[in-house]
C-alpha cells in the first residue's frame, strides 16, 4: 500500500541514516491485533513486534517490544531490566507518557529515552516490522539498527 504519512519516527531514522521500508495498512477502529497488521501487510507475524511499555515497583518504565504472535512474560521482563518486578502500563497512561495511543506505539521517538528490550528472536530476521508512531503504519528495519539507536538490549521476553 502507498504511504499515507510521514510520521515522526520515520523522520527520526531518516535523519540518523538508517535503512527502512515504510508500510501503510487499513485500520479498523477497535482493532489492535498484531495478527491482523501482519496477514493485512503480507509479513511473517514473528518479524512483526509490538511495542509494550511496562512499569517496575518503583515506578519507573521499561519498554518492550515483542512478536506479535507472542505474550510478554513480566517475570522475565523483570529479570533482563534488573527489576524485582513489572506490570504494564495501565492504558491510560500510555499516551501522556510516550506520546502514542494503543496499536500505534513505537520504541522511536517517545517523549523520553526508556530502558528498552527487544525480544531474542529479532536476530532470526533481516529485517523487522514495529510500529511507525500511528496506527496504520509500520516501519521495517535491521533489529540491529533499531538496538543501535534506542539503545536496546535483546532478552528472552515471551511467555514459553
Amino acid at each position: 500500500m502507498e504511504l499515507h504519512t510521514k510520521t515522526n519516527v520515520m523522520r527520526v531514522l531518516e535523519a540518523q541514516g538508517i535503512a527502512f521500508r515504510a508500510m501503510s495498512y487499513e485500520v479498523e477502529e477497535g482493532q489492535y491485533d498484531g495478527n491482523s497488521v501482519a496477514h493485512k501487510l503480507g509479513l511473517d507475524p514473528d518479524s512483526v513486534f509490538k511495542t509494550l511499555v511496562c512499569v517496575d515497583d518503583k515506578g519507573g518504565h521499561v519498554v518492550c517490544c515483542i512478536p506479535v504472535t507472542q505474550e510478554l512474560d513480566l517475570k522475565k521482563a523483570g529479570r533482563a531490566s534488573g527489576r524485582k518486578r513489572v506490570e504494564m502500563l495501565p492504558l491510560k497512561e500510555l499516551l501522556p507518557l510516550t506520546g502514542y495511543v494503543r496499536g500505534g506505539c513505537s520504541p522511536i521517538g517517545m517523549k523520553k529515552p526508556f530502558p528498552t528490550y527487544i525480544d531474542e528472536t529479532a536476530q532470526l530476521f533481516e529485517a523487522i516490522s514495529v510500529s511507525a508512531g500511528k496506527r496504520g503504519e509500520q516501519v521495517i528495519l535491521s533489529s540491529d539498527d533499531l538496538c543501535g539507536l534506542i539503545g536496546a538490549q535483546y532478552a528472552d521476553l515471551t511467555v514459553e
